[in-house]
């Protein structure tokens, strides 16, 4: 995928990103998968996330066609841990502009990133029953390496979700 670029996002992209993860909810919803919902992440979400980790935008053609963010802790899914892994959360593509292929394109450079940071896993989770979806991160070199039920009453994930990981 040569023909995409990455940039990190601006605060003032926050409603771009809003947008873009609304309509991944809608497809998914579209598309009978129980894991998003419009409307669950607001703008200071995303201004919150750009504070405290990264949000990476993918453009083609002039336009934005997929962000994720990027981590560099994630204690809720995978509690204390050195910091030996960059953590690949909210993977959006906009199914209307994005070539093929961009999801794995952006993964790719997810995992540079990473890597440039001198940490040496990739870790992601997704939803324990999505099984499309953990055979794509499989397919992709990612493993599993654990299981996290779903937390009720407290922090952590609103559903079940299954831990991946990629030595890079």
């Amino acid at each position: 995928m040569n023909d995409l670029s990455f940039r990190l996002a601006l605060p003032d992209d926050a409603a771009l990103l809003v947008r873009l993860r609304d309509d991944a909810a809608r497809w998914m919803q579209e598309h009978g998968i129980d894991q998003w919902r419009p409307g669950e992440m607001d703008e200071e979400h995303f201004r919150t996330r750009m504070a405290e980790g990264e949000v990476w935008l993918s453009e083609h053609g002039g336009r934005v066609v997929g962000a994720w963010e990027l981590w560099w802790a994630d204690e809720h899914a995978w509690g204390v841990r050195p910091p030996d892994a960059g953590y690949v959360h909210r993977l959006m593509v906009d199914r209307t502009t994005a070539p093929r292929g961009a999801g794995r394109a952006m993964l790719d450079r997810a995992e540079r990133r990473i890597a440039e940071r001198g940490r040496p896993y990739a870790r992601l989770d997704c939803v324990a029953r999505n099984p499309r979806l953990r055979a794509y991160y499989e397919g992709v070199g990612y493993t599993v390496v654990g299981e996290q039920p779903h937390k009720q009453g407290g922090k952590g994930s609103p559903y079940a979700v299954t831990l991946l990981e990629k030595k890079l």
